[in-house]
C-alpha cells in the first residue's frame, strides 16, 4: 500500500561477484567466532562458560548503577546485573573458575551488604552455581538447536519450491546467523542463551524475508517465458524492493526502541535483531537469489503450483 521507492530497475545479481567478497568476509568472521565458542576462549557468558549467580532482596530500593559501583570498588568483576524495581530485587551474575565458585557469592553478600549499610536487612533469594562440564553442554546443545533449525529451512524450502531455492534460503540463513556471531564476536560482546534465542529469531526473520523474494520469482517464471533466468530474478527483486524496505525499516524501528529504550537487559538481543535485520534484508537480495541463480541443476528453474 505503501512505496518508498517507486518502479525500480537495478541490476542486483550484476554486484553478485562483491556481495560474495563480503559474505565470504562475514563468514569467515562467523566460523572463526564459532572456533573461539567451542574452545571457550570467546567471551562466553555465565550460561556457557560456568559461574554463579545470586539474586538478593533490598529493604530499599536500589539503582543498577549503585549496585556495580559498590562490587567494583569491593574487587568482583566481570559481572552482570539485572533488576526487578518493583520488589527492589537484584540479580547479579559472575564468571569464575570451578575451584573458586563456592566462595565467591558469600564475597557478592557481604560486598553489598557492607556496601548498603543503609539498607538494615538485605536476604538471599537463591545462589545459583553452574560448572563448567553444564556450560559446555549448553554450548553443544545451542549449536545442534541452530543445526537443526537451519536443516527445517532446507527441507521446508525444497517442499515449497525447488531443492536448489532450498539451498539459496539456507545458505542465506546460514550466512546471516555466522555473520551476527562474527560481529559479536569481534565486538567482544558477551555469547550467551540471549544471543542463541536472537540467533534463531533472526534465523525465521531471514527465512521470511527470502520466501518474499522467491515467491515473486516463481509468479513471474509462470508468466515470463522468453527472458533469461537472470533478468526474471532481476525484475522480482525490483518488484518487492518497496515491500523489503518497509518490512525492515518498521522492524528496525522495533528493535531500535528497545536497544535505546529497553535497558540493559535487553541491550544484546536488541542489538543482535539490529544487525540480523540489516544482514537478512541484505542477504535476500544478494546471497540467496544469486545462489539460486548460480546452481547448474538438471532440471529446469520452473515455478511449484
Amino acid at each position: 500500500m505503501i512505496e518508498i521507492v517507486r518502479k525500480t530497475n537495478i541490476n542486483f545479481l550484476g554486484y553478485r561477484k562483491i556481495a560474495f567478497v563480503i559474505s565470504g568476509i562475514l563468514m569467515v568472521l562467523g566460523i572463526m567466532a564459532i572456533f573461539q565458542v567451542i574452545k571457550g576462549t570467546a567471551n562466553l557468558g555465565i550460561d556457557f562458560a560456568g559461574g554463579t549467580a545470586v539474586q538478593l532482596k533490598f529493604e530499599k530500593p536500589v539503582t543498577l548503577q549503585e549496585v556495580r559501583k559498590v562490587l567494583e570498588n569491593g574487587g568482583v568483576k566481570g559481572f552482570d546485573l539485572q533488576d526487578f524495581p518493583t520488589v527492589n530485587k537484584v540479580l547479579i551474575r559472575i564468571k569464575k573458575k570451578e575451584d573458586s565458585i563456592g566462595a565467591l557469592s558469600e564475597k557478592i553478600i557481604s560486598t553489598l551488604r557492607e556496601g548498603f549499610k543503609d539498607n538494615n536487612k538485605i536476604t538471599v533469594d537463591y545462589t545459583t552455581e553452574i560448572g563448567p562440564k553444564v556450560g559446555a553442554k549448553l554450548r553443544r546443545d545451542a549449536m545442534w538447536a541452530i543445526l537443526a533449525a537451519t536443516a527445517g529451512i532446507l527441507i521446508y524450502i525444497a517442499w515449497r519450491f525447488q531443492f536448489r531455492f532450498s539451498v539459496g534460503a539456507t545458505a542465506a540463513t546460514f550466512h546471516d546467523v555466522l555473520a551476527v556471531l562474527g560481529i559479536f564476536n569481534l565486538m567482544n560482546k558477551e555469547i550467551n542463551l540471549i544471543l542463541v534465542s536472537a540467533l534463531l529469531t533472526i534465523a525465521g526473520y531471514s527465512l521470511t524475508d527470502t520466501v518474499v523474494v522467491f515467491d515473486r520469482i516463481r509468479e513471474n517464471l509462470r508468466f515470463v517465458k522468453r527472458e533469461s533466468l537472470e533478468k526474471v530474478m532481476n525484475r522480482s527483486i525490483n518488484e518487492v524492493l518497496s515491500r523489503t524496505l518497509i518490512t525492515s525499516i518498521t522492524t528496525l524501528l522495533a528493535a531500535g526502541a528497545l536497544f535505546f529504550f529497553g535497558g540493559e537487559v535487553i541491550h544484546d538481543f536488541a542489538l543482535a535483531m539490529i544487525l540480523g535485520i540489516l544482514v537478512g534484508t541484505y542477504s535476500s537480495i544478494f546471497v540467496a537469489s544469486p545462489i539460486v541463480l548460480m546452481w547448474k541443476g538438471k532440471k529446469p528453474l520452473t515455478s511449484k503450483r
